[in-house]
């Protein structure tokens, strides 16, 4: 699952804006806007944040951690 600061983290190293994101994922900046304001894991949809895992995933992202323990966000290695 992933938290808000991963989903900040994310936007930022693609630097997209809130915008950005809630067009690739069918919502609105104002939502985007309200799961990145939460510590930890935002209330959400789980199917919401799992759309906004496989947006992130397509651009060349990999979450690692978990939310508990040491959560983030890298570029997926090339090989």
């Amino acid at each position: 699952m992933l938290t808000s600061s991963q989903i900040r983290a994310a936007r930022g190293m693609l630097a997209w804006g809130p915008e950005d994101l809630a067009q690739k994922i069918g919502s609105t900046r104002q939502t985007i806007n309200r799961l990145e304001r939460f510590e930890g894991i935002p209330q959400t949809r789980t199917q919401t944040l799992m759309e906004i895992k496989r947006v992130f995933e397509e651009a060349g992202l990999e979450f690692i951690g978990t939310p508990d323990n040491g959560p983030g966000v890298r570029f997926k290695p090339t090989r």
